[in-house]
């Protein structure tokens, strides 16, 4: 099975909620893609989610939508603020992103969204996410989902 967003948000949807806040809170973000000779590339980048779907939107051959062109996998952080206070947390999400060529889907991405014309377009499918957050003053807190499993909860003093 593949996850999608809404696939996630049904099986998570308190951690859904909060990663839509986190990754809302600010418009830019950090994605990691793979190079043609495999080290990381970190490039900025916004982000949707819209029709239960998580969508990644690019310049024309940007140089992260060649990468994800050639290898799918992606890691995506969201933007923690301004300084130390990380509001909601540190979330990141791993997976795969897959280019939409369906000119029906790219028009009704781009009604919604407006992005500059042309464009790439990529739709997700979640291997992880991971939220991060400090409890009590005293304990550190990774929040871990992977496909077809429950949140694991490690807490560290």
């Amino acid at each position: 099975m593949a996850w999608n967003w809404a696939a996630f948000g049904a099986a998570e949807p308190e951690l859904a909620k909060t990663a839509e806040e986190r990754f809302g809170a600010f418009t830019h973000h950090v994605l990691a893609t793979l190079r043609k000779d495999g080290s990381p590339r970190t490039t900025g980048l916004e982000v949707r989610f819209l029709d239960g779907e998580l969508w990644l939107g690019m310049m024309p051959d940007s140089l992260k939508a060649l990468d994800l062109r050639r290898d799918p996998r992606f890691a995506l952080m969201a933007n923690p603020g301004e300084g130390q206070s990380m509001g909601g947390g540190d979330v990141r999400i791993g997976g795969r992103a897959f280019e939409v060529e369906d000119p029906e889907a790219k028009a009704a991405y781009g009604e919604e969204v407006e992005p500059p014309e042309p464009f790439h377009l990529f739709r997700t499918e979640l291997t992880e996410v991971v939220r991060t957050y400090v409890e009590d003053e005293k304990y550190l807190v990774v929040q871990v989902w992977q496909p077809g499993e429950p949140v694991r909860v490690i807490k560290r003093t």
